[in-house]
């Protein structure tokens, strides 16, 4: 028999950078970035529906941020503040009550965790949130990071697998992405499980 998660007034769920410029045709596309649109979609539309509480991470960097190639970063100029590129993908469904959390927001600072620098753990705790469904881009950078803080903090972190994509700039990252948040506690699900 399947295991099935209750979602209840303690559960969140946390899309991480579902923004246009990590999808096709973006500044620093993630090779189908948006395929993760329309199962997180179903998440959000589940979320919406239960009256759930429901946060957005988004990089949010000013023009001339240190993670971009012209300062010595390892990217290209992406998600800058109020560009196109930074907007959520057009398709994603997020409720009007989402709460969205910007990161990496100061020229100095990278953070690829959408707890690093922002109020999200402070967010969360004051909701009473103890579980987390985390999806979205990319597996081995934000995703990754997230979900390891998450399990740090003490939340009971599931990741949506259906729902991730990854950058792999070298083969297999993804893979050891996955291992290493379930190392740190993640536990793997899927839309049927909840």
């Amino acid at each position: 028999m399947k295991r099935k998660v209750e979602l209840d007034h303690e559960t969140a769920l946390l899309v991480v950078d579902v923004q246009k410029d990590f999808c096709p045709a973006g500044a620093l596309a993630v090779k189908e970035g948006d395929r993760v649109v329309p199962v997180l979609n179903r998440y959000l539309d589940r979320f919406e529906k239960a009256g759930l509480a429901v946060y957005a991470t988004r990089d949010w960097h000013p023009k001339n941020h240190s993670s971009f190639k012209a300062q010595g970063g390892p990217w290209p100029p992406h998600c800058i503040q109020e560009s196109t590129g930074a907007d959520f993908h057009p398709d994603l469904k997020l409720p009007f009550n989402a709460v969205v959390i910007s990161k990496a927001t100061r020229r100095q600072t990278d953070a690829y965790s959408g707890f690093e620098g922002t109020n999200l753990e402070l967010y969360l705790k004051r909701r009473g949130i103890r579980l987390l469904l985390v999806g979205g881009l990319a597996t081995d950078y934000c995703v990754k990071q997230t979900v390891l803080d998450a399990c740090r903090l003490g939340f009971e972190t599931y990741l949506l697998t259906e729902a991730i994509r990854g950058v792999e700039v070298k083969k297999g990252d993804c893979e050891k992405a996955i291992d290493e948040m379930k190392k740190a506690g993640a536990i793997p699900l899927t839309f049927e499980e909840i």
